[in-house]
């Protein structure tokens, strides 16, 4: 094989790609726990809090964050028992059930997100001047949405508006 094999931009693309997102997520990761919460169950929390009604479906909060179903009944049975979600009956399917963000949840993620925008900030989106950020948003839609097309199930919408006081998608 030749070396320009080994230097293939797409190689490099996805190389920086995994060491970027392993180094913020390090970082995010270490500030969850001081707020007593692991990567998934915030992950969980943010989900609900952006979700109509602050509720999902148990199999569309397993479909966007990529757990089984197995997977997200185990990290909501933790939630539960700390009282930052609960679970209610589907009205219209007796098989399926929503996890609803409760009140303590919103107030831990209220806790949480100002330091975790500050270390987005810092370490991710502050790096990029406007232009450069959006660019790589509508990137990253294009590929989620290739890789993982049920990234959004159970959202109200595929890509919700933007704020009117950032001018900002608040999508996923």
């Amino acid at each position: 094989m030749t070396h320009e094999l080994y230097d293939d931009s797409r190689i490099t693309a996805m190389g920086l790609f995994t060491e970027a997102y392993a180094g913020v997520s390090g970082r995010l990761a270490a500030q969850y726990a001081e707020h007593g919460l692991s990567t998934v169950e915030f992950e969980v929390l943010i989900r609900l809090s952006r979700s109509p009604n602050q509720q999902l479906r148990m199999t569309d909060l397993a479909a966007q964050t990529s757990l089984s179903t197995s997977g997200v009944t185990r990290v909501v049975d933790r939630l539960e028992r700390g009282g930052l979600v609960r679970r209610t009956a589907c009205p219209t399917d007796r098989r399926s059930s929503y996890t609803v963000l409760t009140r303590s949840g919103q107030t831990r993620l209220s806790q949480v997100l100002p330091g975790h925008i500050e270390l987005i900030d810092q370490w991710f989106t502050g790096l990029l001047p406007g232009d450069r950020l959006a660019e790589m948003l509508e990137a990253l839609r294009t590929i989620r949405d290739a890789v993982r097309p049920e990234a959004t199930a159970g959202a109200a919408g595929a890509e919700p508006e933007a704020s009117p006081a950032t001018g900002r998608s608040r999508g996923r």
